[in-house]
């Protein structure tokens, strides 16, 4: 599957990067993955992010939008990859992805009703693509 991870901003705390870091490297053996982290001043700019986004099914992650288990996540991806091109996780600046972005997205995910600093959000949705996609694989890791 083709993934394109986009971010406003990037991971800046020495934690996240190496958690960023770690979880990419494993997400890279299962899928083709692409980052863009666009720059904070593109936080509130739908057009921009939605640019960046192009043709791909979007899924923006939303604290309003739905919570998924490992297991769901996983069937999530595997019902994208027969339909779409590629797919896009948006994920907004610290006041979240505008309204315009919100309403454009195919899909919107909740990692979890609590509220992440925007760091550790970024590492935990590389964690939960890396665990679903062990799920798809039949490896043992989401154990």
């Amino acid at each position: 599957m083709k993934m394109h991870i986009i971010t406003i901003g990037k991971p800046k705390l020495h934690y996240a990067n190496m958690g960023w870091n770690e979880y990419m490297l494993r997400l890279i053996k299962f899928h083709k993955v692409r980052v863009t982290h666009l720059a904070d001043k593109y936080a509130d700019d739908a057009a921009k992010i939605l640019e960046t986004a192009g043709d791909s099914y979007k899924i923006g992650l939303i604290i309003e939008g739905d919570l998924l288990d490992s297991p769901h996540l996983a069937r999530l991806l595997k019902k994208v990859e027969i339909k779409a091109k590629s797919v896009s996780f948006i994920v907004g600046g610290p006041e979240g992805l505008p309204k315009k972005v919100r309403d454009a997205c195919d899909y919107q995910w909740s990692l979890s009703p609590l509220t992440f600093p925007h760091d550790l959000a970024m590492v935990i949705l590389l964690e939960a693509l890396y665990r679903a996609s062990t799920i798809n694989a039949g490896i043992p890791y989401h154990k």
